[in-house]
């Protein structure tokens, strides 16, 4: 189909957003930036192994890391794990610090760069990803859900927000997955040799989770719940933590609405539908 060129002295709807991206003040607050390598390679992979699919049927499948930090080492760890699943992924590194994004500069490469901006996303396309991961710690959880709508309106349609919290050193991790209709699910995560019971997980709920951790909230009782089944497969440590921590899970699933299987369950995961740990109005 032929383009119908711009009027004379008029910018094309994709050249005003680009100006409209370029000039806009970023959304949101800078974060303490702290980073570690590999600290995010247990969302990284459940997305590559979840979201790979998705990343394929795109035209030109593009990958945000928001708010990536002081330095860059999981955006260019997220591009790196990406192409496993899709070879032609890119990721974008957007960070609201300019003096983060100017260190980070001369880390770009082949389908990796570095933009300044926060919540608005300043891409002319919509991302087909975005992981914001350790960025809504320091909001109150009154302002979770609209930073979620913003960002899940920047999706591609069938594009993926995934927003978590971890420790620091990435052996604890809980996420929320959502696509541009809202919140699908949370995964727990956890290296399983370091693991005490599964309720230490709570320290890393996500920031609309983890106040409400208290007797009455749905997040409380499914933690109570996988407790109780850790406990129960204790005779089954002998046979490793992986053991035990699958046959844990398998006995959440007669009342929890578990999402995933024992192929993720080996990785030391476990994806529930939001719709079952969703806060109490």
């Amino acid at each position: 189909m032929r383009r119908t060129p711009a009027a004379p002295g008029r910018a094309s709807p994709a050249c005003r957003e680009i100006v409209t991206l370029a000039v806009m003040r970023p959304i949101g607050t800078a974060t303490r930036g702290t980073t570690n390598p590999n600290r995010l390679r247990r969302m990284d992979r459940w997305i590559a192994a979840t979201h790979g699919p998705a990343l394929r049927r795109a035209d030109h499948p593009v990958a945000v890391d928001l708010g990536y930090g002081a330095a860059p080492w999981t955006a260019v760890e997220l591009l790196h794990r990406l192409r496993t699943a899709e070879p032609r992924t890119s990721v974008v590194g957007v960070e609201i610090d300019p003096e983060r994004v100017s260190a980070a500069k001369p880390y770009e490469r082949e389908g990796l760069t570095f933009l300044h901006g926060g919540f608005e996303i300043p891409l002319p396309e919509r991302p087909d990803l975005i992981r914001a991961a350790n960025v809504l710690r320091q909001y109150d959880e009154s302002e979770v859900a609209a930073v979620w709508r913003r960002l899940c309106t920047r999706l591609a349609p069938g594009g993926l927000l995934v927003e978590g919290t971890c420790d620091e050193i990435g052996r604890r991790h809980v996420w929320v997955a959502l696509g541009p209709e809202g919140p699908r699910t949370v995964t727990f995560a956890t290296r399983l040799a370091s693991l005490d019971r599964p309720s230490d997980l709570a320290e890393r709920l996500p920031k609309a989770l983890i106040h409400r951790n208290v007797p009455g909230e749905p997040v409380h009782a499914f933690l109570r719940d996988f407790d109780r089944a850790w406990a129960a497969a204790a005779p089954y440590a002998s046979l490793g933590a992986r053991q035990r921590w699958i046959t844990a899970v398998r006995s959440l699933s007669g009342d929890w609405p578990l999402a995933d299987g024992v192929r993720r369950w080996r990785q030391g995961e476990v994806t529930v539908k939001w719709a079952a740990l969703r806060p109490n109005p």
